[in-house]
């Protein structure tokens, strides 16, 4: 691709297409448009179909740069549990800016949205006014009926009980509300990822926040750790540190948001197994309890939590102080500490650096933005950036590795909400693109 069309493309990018008129489909619109189509599909994981397409073209010497706008649907889902809504047409709309020269096409840019379908706010809300919000000849017929079956089948999974009547019928509304939420999700997510229904699928979204997430991420953390010492970029392709014996089973915070602590239990554990060569289960209940810099459920800080250690004189065991998901009275004993750490650190925000670092060091206490990880069921998510945004991090987890996947590079992340959500209990998020915030918070104890 010759140097000055590229740069002209990118100032008409710039600067708008100019004034040439939307022209309805020709043959000479259809092969950019399919190309454009074919990238979509490739690096979104989809299968759409190309419906219409109008468009304008720039000519430039031997190049021309075509404005598309385009309609686009996906085949039929009819299984809620595992793929989006069950509607005969999803459509797409797509604006693509195509390159061409010499009949080699190069996607300058796309964007794409599924139809907009408003949801329901209101608890007052019942099944069918839900319904009703799609288009109705968009739903199958027996819509309904499978998403009846969905719940009872979530309910009989998930051991759910409801107090009476009409608490089971706004949970109803809630997870089909919720069906639709994971729909625009999936359709909106650039990785691999699937969303659909999980063990948190009859909780709305304020309720899920403000159970299991944890707000005071956001603001500036009151305890400041000195920089990490770089390990350079030099970093293997992959690396796990689960093969190595490094990670304890995946552990459950309950109804807590207690999330702080079990990232920076889970990367103490990896520490002191580094250094000391045993694999020990530590007590996040005694963080709850005795750190008195954070929150208990309320939320905290990893920062303050390694402070908190330091002060204390160690951590003891999970099997000594066990895990009860509630704030209780300190009984910290430091004659059964069996942890200890040294200092902690303030890792790199470069996720090359970052991938060097854990390669050498161990696991990663990190934080993120929690963007559609109700729904989360298994793949590599990758959403966009204005809807996981860097700035409005609410969760915090324990890198354990990275990789790739079918051209897709990650994260392994150790959550705190069972084995029974994610993959065993495990996100997978894109790396190398800093999506959700993960390199904005990360560090680590230091173990001597």
């Amino acid at each position: 691709m010759a140097p000055w069309l590229l740069l002209l493309a990118l100032l008409a990018l710039l600067a708008g297409t100019g004034a040439e008129s939307w022209e309805p489909e020709t043959t000479e619109l259809r092969g950019p448009a399919r190309f454009a189509l074919e990238t979509l599909n490739r690096e979104a994981g989809i299968r759409a179909v190309l419906r219409t397409v109008r468009g304008r073209v720039r000519r430039a010497g031997r190049g021309s740069l075509y404005s598309l706008k385009a309609t686009l649907e996906e085949p039929p889902c009819n299984d809620p549990t595992v793929c989006q809504l069950p509607v005969s047409k999803k459509t797409l709309l797509c604006s693509f800016e195509v390159l061409e020269e010499m009949g080699k096409h190069m996607l300058l840019r796309r964007d794409c949205h599924p139809v907009d379908t408003r949801l329901p706010d209101d608890k007052n809300e019942t099944i069918s006014s839900a319904l009703q919000l799609l288009n109705k000849e968009s739903l199958s017929q027996d819509f309904s009926e499978k998403v009846a079956s969905a719940f009872k089948d979530f309910v009989i999974t998930y051991n759910r009980t409801y107090e009476t009547k009409e608490e089971a019928q706004w949970r109803l509304t809630v997870f089909t509300t919720n069906l639709m939420r994971a729909q625009k999700i999936q359709a909106l997510d650039r990785g691999t990822a699937q969303y659909g229904v999980t063990k948190f699928s009859d909780l709305t979204e304020e309720e899920f926040r403000t159970i299991y997430l944890n707000p005071l991420l956001k603001e500036e953390p009151s305890t400041k750790m000195r920089p990490a010492k770089s390990v350079g970029n030099s970093a293997p392709p992959e690396w796990d540190w689960r093969d190595k014996g490094a990670v304890t089973n995946v552990k459950d915070q309950g109804m807590c948001g207690s999330c702080w602590a079990f990232s920076v239990t889970g990367n103490v554990e990896g520490q002191w197994f580094l250094k000391q060569g045993a694999l020990l289960s530590l007590s996040e209940q005694e963080l709850l309890d005795c750190d008195k810099l954070d929150k208990g459920c309320m939320g905290g800080f990893p920062s303050s939590a390694y402070s908190a250690i330091k002060v204390l004189g160690g951590l003891e065991t999970e099997e000594d102080y066990s895990y009860r998901g509630h704030l209780q009275t300190c009984s910290f004993s430091e004659g059964k500490a069996k942890v200890y750490i040294n200092d902690s650190v303030e890792l790199s925000r470069s996720e090359q650096k970052l991938a060097a670092w854990l390669a050498k060091n161990g696991p990663i206490s990190v934080a993120i933005n929690a963007f559609g990880m109700q729904f989360y069921r298994h793949g590599i998510a990758h959403p966009l950036r204005p809807l996981c945004s860097p700035w409005l991090i609410d969760h915090a987890v324990l890198l354990v590795g990275y990789g790739n996947r079918s051209g897709h590079p990650f994260w392994a992340i150790k959550n705190s909400w069972g084995a029974d959500w994610g993959e065993q209990g495990y996100y997978y998020l894109h790396r190398g693109s800093g999506a959700c915030g993960v390199n904005t918070m990360a560090s680590s104890a230091v173990v001597d």
